[in-house]
């Protein structure tokens, strides 16, 4: 069977993982590789060359005549620049692969977008190898390349990707966890984020894709009347998986096996086509890049089996769309600090990792929701099952109670007696997933992470954890410089803090809470009146991508940024620049392909049937008949009245399209959109030049 032939000792084969580097690197060589990628220790020089000869020899040892500085530039997607190990030695073919061409490559930055930090006569960017995620083999239908996994910044060392703030986002938050751990009297250790995204995407025929340019052009159909079935019975969500999207599954997980990838969940999702991979927590750089590495392998395999897979957030209307949900956790020292512990100290860390969360989430509502923004994005926020655009927290009824009784102080149910205090009281046992899950919710707590459910299907999961990390940095660090200002420390054994210690952070969260409690909401985020409630509790709530961005221009936010070393203002004005480009651009492709649509497609299908339906009435009437000629009288004002409204609308588009403004390109391509669907149910199904909902949507 196809499943009894992935073998556990084939995971990880295509990676330069820990069993290939214990056996083509010296014992000492690879201790100190792994010290690196481990422990974050900074890499030694003195290895590169010998490190380079052994990933050349394991790559060749698996068919790759190549290599390439494989990096997450601001597109939004992966690039790759080939480069053969074949190099000329007097006149003789040699395969060569030297520590510099590991660790540094000089791609072409100038047609990457950089949001102003390169000029297009300012050619020269380089990319350097990231050891904390491994060289892998990507192989295609003849021959394998290797990848080397980069971070790709300017000739100024300005980052010109989604990797390096990342990077300096988990050294940011380092920093700050070894500051507030000293004060519990923690020993210095390693701080782990770790992140799981689940995947949901569609699947489409690809005979009927290839019909569809706003599909081919776009990701998303532009017009479409609703199938007359479509979600309403709920009978996709878990159900049987088609034989053909299983094997085509099962090619996915086998190649991600190869990769190191830890695909654990797949299933049908709410919509019909929809489906969702879900991974295994890994390191939070290593997952982000394993994200990046499904989602190519989810195109290429679709097309091996006649589909193609759309990761647009919102490929069809009035149906669910798709979401990347992030679950993010921060442990120190291999202890997951959102885990509530089983004493009063590590309650009482636990408390405080989750005040500061919620104090970071609640100050900076906005830059979180300008990491998922994106024209694909706006249209999936807030409709069929995804969270509004308002950021708010979800804790489940049993923390939000602890939390109320700590900021009251009030009395516990083990202690009723008496007043609410850390390191006195213990929390009630909260088993896993001790919360129900809120899928209305963008930040929910689900028993031991968060989840981040607003990022959109086809987003990096760099930049939303990016921001996430480092904003939990500042209030982290903030936290500490609180404890410090009250001169107490903890101890070094568990149980040991004093009576002061406590009581100083009692008192800080308690401020916290009262401040910033405003982000928590347990309830059906979906519902109109939250939307109020959130107005009125002073929740930012960006319905656009141009509202969401400006929060990049924002002077605190320049200023955050810069001080924890993530970005400088000058990168972070360039992001801004490029995803306001970007939008635009999108909105433009759609508003341009729209049009083009409506006027090449459906206007002369709509006036084939309006020709056709006068000649009808005409010899009708011709040879004297009077039944019927009423109705097709009826059909000619009703198609005759598109046709004007379908006419008209094109014009409006292509004067939208003529301005400046892409909210006005939006309006008009929903009144468009309006028309054209309301024909498609006037045309005959065979002059109608699109493949409609009910043949895309239904595979089997």
């Amino acid at each position: 069977m196809m499943e009894e032939a992935r073998k556990v000792s084939d995971f990880g084969a295509d990676v330069f993982g820990s069993e290939a580097i214990k056996t083509y690197l010296s014992k000492d060589t690879a201790k100190k590789l792994q010290a690196t990628i481990q422990d974050g220790k900074p890499l030694d020089p003195s290895i590169a060359g010998e490190v380079a000869h052994a990933i050349k020899k394991w790559a060749m040892d698996r068919g790759a005549t190549h290599y390439t500085h494989w990096f997450l530039p601001m597109t939004g997607s992966t690039a790759e620049k080939h480069d053969s190990f074949l190099e000329m030695k007097d006149g003789e073919p040699i395969m060569s692969f030297s520590g510099k061409n590991l660790i540094v490559g000089e791609p072409d930055a100038s047609s990457f977008p950089s949001g102003g930090i390169r000029s297009t006569f300012e050619a020269r960017g380089y990319t350097a190898w990231d050891p904390t995620s491994p060289a892998f083999i990507k192989r295609h239908s003849n021959g394998a390349t290797l990848c080397i996994p980069t971070a790709f910044c300017a000739y100024t060392g300005e980052a010109l990707d989604k990797k390096t703030p990342l990077l300096r986002s988990m050294q940011a938050l380092d920093k700050s966890l070894k500051r507030l751990m000293k004060l519990f009297g923690k020993e210095p250790a390693h701080t782990g984020c770790t992140l799981g995204a689940e995947q949901e995407y569609f699947l489409v025929d690809k005979k009927y894709y290839e019909k569809r340019p706003d599909l081919v052009l776009t990701g998303r159909t532009l017009f479409g009347a609703p199938s007359a079935k479509g979600q309403q019975l709920e009978d996709h969500y878990f159900g049987t998986i088609p034989d053909r999207i299983l094997s085509f599954m099962n090619d996915v997980e086998r190649e991600l096996w190869r990769l190191g990838i830890p695909a654990k969940t797949r299933h049908n999702e709410v919509a019909p086509a929809q489906f969702e991979l879900a991974p295994q927590f890994e390191e939070l750089n290593l997952a982000t890049d394993h994200n990046m590495l499904v989602m190519d392998t989810l195109r290429n395999v679709a097309d091996k089996y006649g589909l193609k897979c759309l990761l647009h957030e919102k490929p069809y209307a009035g149906i669910n769309g798709s979401g990347k949900h992030n679950n993010w956790s921060v442990s120190y020292g291999g202890k997951n600090l959102l885990d509530p512990g089983s004493n009063p100290d590590e309650n009482a860390l636990f408390l405080t990792v989750l005040c500061a969360i919620i104090e970071a989430v609640d100050k900076h509502a906005d830059i979180l929701r300008a990491s998922v923004a994106g024209a694909g994005n706006d249209h999936r926020l807030g409709a069929n099952e995804a969270p509004p655009a308002v950021i708010s927290i979800y804790l489940g009824d049993q923390l939000a109670e602890v939390i109320d009784r700590l900021e009251k102080g009030a009395g516990g149910k083990t202690k009723k007696a008496d007043a609410m205090k850390l390191g006195v009281d213990i929390l009630p046992v909260l088993p896993k997933d001790a919360t129900d899950r809120n899928r209305t919710s963008p930040f929910a707590f689900t028993g031991n992470k968060f989840e981040f459910r607003a990022p959109g299907s086809s987003v990096c999961c760099a930049g939303p954890t990016m921001v996430l990390n480092t904003i939990v940095a500042e209030s982290v660090e903030r936290i500490a410089i609180e404890l410090e200002k009250a001169g107490v420390a903890g101890k070094a054994k568990a149980g040991e803090h004093t009576a002061a210690f406590h009581n100083a952070l009692q008192k800080i969260l308690q401020e916290i809470l009262k401040t910033h409690k405003r982000v928590i909401f347990n309830g059906n985020g979906y519902e109109a009146g939250w939307i109020e409630e959130a107005a009125r509790r002073g929740l930012p709530n960006a319905t656009n991508t141009l509202e969401a961005l400006k929060a990049l221009t924002k002077k605190e936010n320049l200023a955050l940024f810069k001080k924890y070393g993530v970005m400088t203002e000058r990168e972070l004005k360039s992001r801004y620049e490029i995803l306001l480009e970007e939008y635009v651009t999108r909105v433009r492709i759609e508003g341009a392909c729209a049009r083009d649509i409506a006027s090449e497609m459906v206007l002369p299908a709509v006036k084939e049937e309006y020709s056709a339906t006068v000649k009808a009435f005409s010899l009708a009437e011709k040879v004297g008949v009077c039944c019927g000629t009423s109705a097709l009288k009826e059909e000619l004002v009703e198609i005759g009245s598109g046709l004007d409204g379908l006419k008209a609308n094109i014009k409006k588009l292509d004067e939208a399209l003529n301005g400046s403004d892409p909210l006005a390109v939006l309006v008009a391509m929903k009144a468009l959109r309006t028309t054209v669907d309301s024909l498609e149910h006037k045309v005959a199904d065979a002059k109608w030049p699109l493949p409609k909902y009910r043949e895309m949507l239904f595979l089997y």
